[in-house]
């Protein structure tokens, strides 16, 4: 009986999960949060937002942008940037935080970084020649990958 109790909140919870995992939906710009609205407009002022969506999962809500030239911003609820993907171009400078920028001129010359992502435990920068480092919050190196 019990292994039968489990198992149906098992399906029912992954059925949740599938339906949650579909409530995305489109948004206009006037529907971002300010704080994103003001972020694209300083670095990305005279691209056009060709799509903009609204991410729920769970309790965690999201916003993911697409500009013209394939840029893909991500913000969460508040309107603070989470990820910014410039493809093959470099990432506005006044993004990244000055001691991430400082490392990548010392230790990796001539590159650019095309891709940074922030969460609550570290920073990721993806560089121009294919290496992805990660920063902790201090800003101190703990990862090469490539």
């Amino acid at each position: 009986m019990r292994t039968l109790l489990v198992a149906v909140i098992l399906a029912f919870s992954t059925g949740v999960a599938v339906v949650n995992a579909d409530n995305d939906r489109v948004v206009t710009k006037n529907a971002l949060p300010a704080k994103a609205q003001a972020f694209i407009a300083e670095y990305f002022a005279g691209k056009d937002i060709v799509a903009a969506k609204e991410e729920r999962e769970f309790r965690v809500n999201s916003f993911e942008v697409l500009l013209t030239d394939g840029i893909k911003l991500e913000f969460y609820k508040n309107g603070a940037w989470k990820e910014v993907d410039c493809r093959n171009n470099a990432v506005p400078a006044g993004i990244v935080p000055a001691k991430i920028t400082s490392y990548v001129n010392v230790h990796y010359p001539g590159t650019n970084i095309v891709k940074i992502d922030f969460d609550k435990y570290d920073y990721e920068v993806n560089l121009s020649n294919g290496l992805e480092l990660t920063f902790n919050k201090r800003f101190k190196i703990v990862d090469v990958d490539n």
